[in-house]
């Protein structure tokens, strides 16, 4: 059994989600929006929210997924106390994927050699998502 990440957003899941498909070269496999839910009176969604992402998936190549939507009320808060984890093949992979969520976000960790691995970084990206970029290459022979 592997864990699922369901992130929520305010309105920018769409971008989000691709962004993330195209950093990690992962296939988008859903991408519902509220306008394709049933109407209800319960629950009504604001005309202007009906594009918003009701759910979203991404697959990752190993099988992995991160599932997604936008919060219909837009009050969701930015992850705190949460990571998500990525390890990419090689310090090169890392570094890309890192500098690329680091556009309009913000490096707590700058992406790097550390005693535990030649890669890794942490940073939130421009939607407040955080991540832990690393690699799984060893070090390089000294």
């Amino acid at each position: 059994m592997n864990p699922t990440p369901y992130l929520f957003f305010n309105g920018d899941c769409r971008e989000a989600l691709e962004l993330y498909a195209d950093v990690f070269d992962a296939k988008i496999e859903a991408m519902m929006t509220f306008a394709e839910m049933p109407p209800s009176e319960e629950y009504p969604i604001p005309d202007d929210r009906k594009d918003w992402i009701m759910h979203g998936a991404i697959q990752w190549s190993d099988g992995g997924m991160l599932m997604a939507s936008d919060n219909a009320m837009a009050n969701s808060d930015a992850m705190a106390g949460n990571s998500i984890s990525m390890a990419l093949p090689t310090v090169e992979a890392g570094r890309e994927a890192f500098d690329r969520l680091s556009q309009g976000g913000e490096a707590s960790m700058s992406y790097g050699p550390t005693f535990w691995t030649p890669g890794f970084g942490t940073v939130a990206d421009r939607f407040g998502t955080r991540w832990m970029i690393s690699t799984s290459a060893p070090f390089p022979d000294a």
